[in-house]
Order: structure tokens, then sequence, then C-alpha cells
């Protein structure tokens, strides 16, 4: 099933005068004006039911995210020893959440995936990868699941941002860490911090959530997706870097290249938000293909 969503029109100063025209991104995936509550799209100050919750999230996210703490959840979680699950199975948990992050959505997460992979197959037919990555990017949103720790919101989801070098101040709602340990400590404070120049991403810390823990759980289960895909579900959060350039200085040319396939993903993964259904019986059959073809029948998680 494909997504069907109204053509939008923006508007643009042309001789002091506001003219409508169309916006197209890549394979011709329209872009919504507003999201589901009718607001323009990561707008974190517009009033909304969704706004305090939201920043109180952040606040919290951006005190407990430290250096120390990222490496004990990395330890802790990277020895993937806590079930074996499907791909799908995993997928059926998510029914249970909603992400406190987001001022965008309040649907369970199975529709945003659906959401994302269906707007990208229709665009991108011939990548299969690309259809699976949307399909599994938000998967270690798992992570809020009993069997797998019930770590706190703070813990899983929102944007993403290197710890152990200074914070950048495009992050949203900065100002929440200065009561972050960090911000404080010179081995981290600097821009350069625990990291060298060029060091590539690989090499960098990234605040704990879903997107680096799903990209453990793909790595050490040996999936045969490519590496622009395994770059996509670390990075799909890491707005500073995707959406505003920041901390470009870390990356690697490999890093560069993947980069490019993230900025076509992450326009799928924002603004195919919508209160729009997917019939799931009839798409499965499609991604449980894909499944057996990049990953093993069960994965340790």
């Amino acid at each position: 099933m494909t997504i069907s969503i109204e053509q939008p029109q923006i508007e643009v100063e042309v001789e002091d005068k506001k003219v409508p025209r169309e916006l197209v991104l890549d394979g011709g995936f329209m872009v919504p004006e507003t999201n589901s509550f009718g607001h323009t799209f990561r707008d974190y100050d517009v009033e909304s039911e969704r706004k305090k919750a939201v920043e109180e999230f952040y606040r919290t996210n951006h005190i407990h995210q430290t250096y120390d703490f990222v490496t004990r959840m990395r330890e802790e979680y990277g020895k993937l020893d806590r079930v074996e699950m499907s791909i799908w199975e995993c997928i059926e948990l998510l029914n249970e959440f909603i992400d406190d992050s987001d001022p965008d959505l309040d649907e369970p997460q199975i529709e945003h995936l659906l959401q994302t992979a269906e707007a990208i197959r229709k665009d991108y037919p011939d990548e299969d990868w690309l259809h699976l990555t949307g399909l599994i990017h938000d998967l270690g949103k798992v992570l809020l699941h009993q069997n797998f720790g019930q770590l706190p919101q703070w813990a899983v989801v929102g944007d993403t941002f290197p710890v152990g070098c200074a914070f950048d101040e495009c992050n949203v709602h900065h100002k929440y860490f200065k009561e972050n340990p960090d911000h404080s400590n010179p081995k981290y404070n600097t821009k350069l911090g625990a990291y060298s120049e060029g060091c590539g991403l690989d090499n960098v810390l990234m605040s704990w959530g879903h997107d680096d823990y799903m990209y453990l759980v793909a790595k050490e289960n040996k999936t045969t997706l490519p590496s622009a895909a395994l770059f996509i579900i670390r990075y799909h959060s890491f707005y500073p870097l995707h959406k505003h350039g920041a901390y470009q200085y870390l990356m690697n040319d490999e890093d560069k290249e993947n980069l490019k396939w993230l900025h076509i993903f992450n326009k799928y993964d924002l603004y195919s938000k919508s209160k729009v259904r997917i019939d799931v019986e009839k798409v499965k059959p499609y991604y449980l293909s894909l499944i057996e073809k990049y990953f093993p029948v069960k994965l340790r998680w």
C-alpha cells in the first residue's frame, strides 16, 4: 500500500510578493506542510499538547547523557544476551509505545515504521535495502520494553549527539546541557574533547538510545545490509549533523559518502509522519522477504 499525501504548497518571496510553489524532494516525495497536529515539523517552541512533555524529556536527557553513562550502556547492551527474537516479533512489540520526544506524532511506532518504509519503497523501488532500513531504523526503541530493561525514554529516544566533546549550540534545548557533568569537565568540554579531527564517527560515542542499540544489534548479528544502512540506523536521530551541519570535523571520507544516503532517508523518516494508516497484512510478506534476505532468522538482542 502506498501513502497518499496531499500536494503541499509553500510560499517564497518574489519581488515582495508571496508566490506559492511546490516543494519536491528526491524521488518525487511531496513534503507535507504540517505535522499531524497542524504545526510545522520539529517546531519545539510552538504551543501544542506535546510541547511541555517534549521539553521536559530533553531537560532530563541532556542532564544524564554523559560519556560515562554511554560507556556503561554500550558495555551492558553490547553483550546482546537478553533475548532471541525475529525482526518482525520486535516490530510487533513497538505497538505498545509512543515516543515522548516527538513533537510531530503520537501514533504507535509500528505506524511510523511502515509509513517511512512504504514512502521510500514508492520512490526508490530498486533499493530494497533502503526499504528495510526504513522499516527497522527505530526498532531499538524496544529498550522501553521490560524484556530489554525498561529504560526511561530519555535513554532511548530523542535527538542524538556526541558525548565526550563540547555540546554544540544547535542541539535542541541546548540550555539544559549546563547541568550535565561533562559540561564543566575539561576532558570533554572542548571542541574535540576525547577525539581527534577526522577520526571518523565510528570512533565517537553518541548519546545512548535506540539508534546506537539497533546499530549494535544489526552489526553484531552479521547483517548483510550495506554500510550506508548501518550509518542511517546509527545516525538518523543525529539532527545536529544532518540538519545543521555540526560536528563535521569528526567525520572521515566514508562518513561523508554515507551522509548522502542519510539525507535522502531523513526526508522520509521525518515527513512521512501522518495519520495515514498502512495495511499491515498487505505489506507484511514483502518485508518478511527482505528480512530473510538481509538478516538471520533469529537475532540476539
